[in-house]
């Protein structure tokens, strides 16, 4: 069975008004197509089963989270999707790090047409730093091997975010690289399922007290 919107819903139990929200996302991206090509046509096609879902479960996996990082946001996975579905819960925020210049403005663009509590941040994330943190959660998606992304990911780990970060077949080879960046025990790794994909998982990674 295909799975579309109204699986997308039963799944994640979403009311109306957050399944308009990531809509209002989907029909930006087919817009902006000529533009900037956020994604490509059969990735548009696989919208809620292949973006929508593995963006939407992150915030399980962190439900009580107020203020959200993504870096490197592109095309608003899992950035825009997290702040779809939390654009309702009292005093939330998520921040989009994104360098280029027309993807940092399709994010404005859904975000204010969406009326998502978000702040878009046009510039690289060696730049950004901590930014406005503390953060509870720190999120990419498709950015960098695990080992780069932990030390971009550094001075927001380091004020108390959790890490999630999505990642695919070649994770134990990048685990395995990244020993030395998660320094001698400062940081933890947990490898988490992923609902999307079997071959995807979610790597959690904390500062160790």
């Amino acid at each position: 069975m295909s799975y579309g919107p109204d699986q997308f819903q039963a799944q994640f139990h979403v009311p109306r008004e957050t399944m308009e929200r990531l809509e209002t996302h989907r029909r930006f991206l087919a817009d902006w197509s000529e533009r900037m090509n956020p994604v490509g046509p059969k990735e548009l096609e696989a919208y809620w089963s292949r973006h929508a879902q593995d963006s939407a479960q992150i915030v399980q996996l962190a439900p009580k989270a107020k203020r959200w990082v993504d870096l490197g946001s592109g095309a608003g996975f899992p950035g825009l999707t997290i702040a779809c579905l939390v654009a309702a819960e009292p005093d939330v925020s998520v921040h989009l790090v994104e360098s280029t210049g027309k993807k940092a403005a399709f994010l404005r663009a859904v975000a204010e047409e969406a009326e998502l509590p978000i702040k878009v941040f046009n510039q690289r994330i060696e730049d950004f730093g901590a930014g406005e943190g503390p953060y509870d959660v720190v999120t990419a998606r498709a950015l960098a091997p695990l080992p780069r992304l932990i030390g971009y990911a550094k001075p927001i780990l380091d004020r108390g975010a959790t890490g999630l970060f999505h990642k695919g077949a070649d994770l134990d080879a990048e685990l395995a690289a990244a020993r030395d960046v998660l320094n001698g025990g400062a940081y933890q790794a947990d490898v988490l399922e992923s609902l999307s994909d079997p071959r995807g998982r979610i790597v959690r990674v904390t500062r160790v007290s």
